[in-house]
């Protein structure tokens, strides 16, 4: 099989290496484009992430090799374009939003699809924020989107936040087994990963909890209903329920997005086994076609009563597995469990490629 040829934008950044990284032996998709900031344009990309690079495992030596380009000269992905260099680009932007989603309009007007991290098009009404187990449908207005901004082959779609993760397809499994779910409260525990580079001061972070981060509350109480909700004119139409109150916390862990989830149900309430049963046996698109990215298990439930833990448990069946543990009765609510996702794989690049696997599927790509 021939690889199909992508960029990655913001390519030095924290998600972009783990792009780098996650893409090494991918069977369908090969690393040829990078594209980061102004100074390390020219560079190549080991001398542009020399000191700088986040991972445990070293980058690829052919991805050292790459010539980094201007993220912001779209020409140069255009000319990538024409040599079989670049047939869509992965957005790992780290740029104000503003500029962020002129840029990615910029690329898709080209005629190069985006697959963003960024949050400047979440909220944009005709681009689909996807996760590939719950909405695959939201795909279908791509044609839409084109047609509205009158791009060609480009379009853009988004992944959302990674503080949502950990939570939303067990959410998911259990709508569709016929218990949707009516209101929730959660409180994250964030991993300073996701600060991304250059993180959070240690000062601020060791032997200590920060009970803020800009923004991730509203995003954590809005993007669901994005996600639940449907196509309707052109648009996605945001899903009245469930009504979500999150309380974000930046936590002194590497890697891993815990939650603590209470919910209350409709009239429809499962038992505890049945909600296990439930979350073992679930299976989205992803599943289904066996996407390279995608975990056999997109839900793995741990009895263990001090699981799940972020240093044990977050690199389950590629780090792209929810992991829950201590399901149990709610005294305010019906239940409540602890989840966590690998925010930086699931969360971001593991993410952001299982949505390409999606397109491909799909036959955008």
């Amino acid at each position: 099989m021939t690889k199909i040829p992508v960029g990655i934008l913001g390519a030095t950044g924290m998600v972009g290496q783990n792009y780098i990284a996650l893409l090494k032996n991918h069977p369908w998709f090969d690393v040829r484009f990078v594209a980061a900031s102004p100074r390390s344009a020219g560079k190549k990309y080991a001398e542009a992430v020399a000191g700088r690079w986040q991972l445990v495992n070293p980058f690829p030596p052919h991805a050292g090799e790459i010539i980094v380009e201007d993220a912001n000269d779209v020409s140069r992905a255009i000319a990538a374009q024409r040599k079989g260099e670049c047939a869509f680009v992965f957005s790992a932007l780290e740029m104000g939003k503003d500029e962020t989603r002129a840029l990615e309009e910029a690329y898709a007007a080209a005629g190069i699809p985006v697959i963003s991290n960024a949050s400047a098009h979440r909220w944009t009404a005709d681009v689909p924020v996807l996760i590939g187990e719950i909405n695959p449908d939201h795909t279908d207005i791509i044609p839409e989107q084109q047609k509205v901004r009158r791009w060609n082959k480009g379009f853009i779609v988004v992944k959302p936040n990674c503080s949502i993760q950990s939570y939303m397809i067990p959410l998911h499994a259990l709508a569709q087994a016929g218990y949707p779910v009516k209101q929730l409260i959660v409180t994250t525990m964030q991993a300073i990963s996701g600060a991304g580079y250059p993180g959070v001061p240690s000062l601020d972070i060791i032997d200590n909890i920060v009970p803020y981060i800009g923004g991730e509350e509203e995003k954590t109480e809005m993007e669901p209903l994005k996600i639940f909700g449907t196509i309707t004119d052109g648009i996605i139409q945001n899903a009245e329920l469930p009504v979500i109150s999150a309380c974000c916390n930046r936590v002194p862990v590497i890697d891993g997005h815990t939650a603590c989830v209470s919910l209350e149900f409709g009239e429809k309430k499962p038992a505890i086994e049945a909600i296990k049963k439930i979350w073992a046996k679930f299976k989205g698109l992803p599943q289904e076609q066996k996407f390279p990215m995608a975990p056999k298990q997109p839900i793995i439930y741990r009895e263990e009563e001090n699981r799940p833990q972020p240093r044990k448990d977050r690199d389950l069946d590629k780090a792209m597995s929810v992991v829950i543990g201590r399901l149990r009765p709610c005294n305010v609510f019906d239940i409540r469990f602890t989840a966590l996702s690998h925010n930086t794989v699931r969360g971001a690049a593991g993410g952001g490629i299982l949505n390409a696997e999606l397109l491909k599927h799909k036959g955008y790509l």
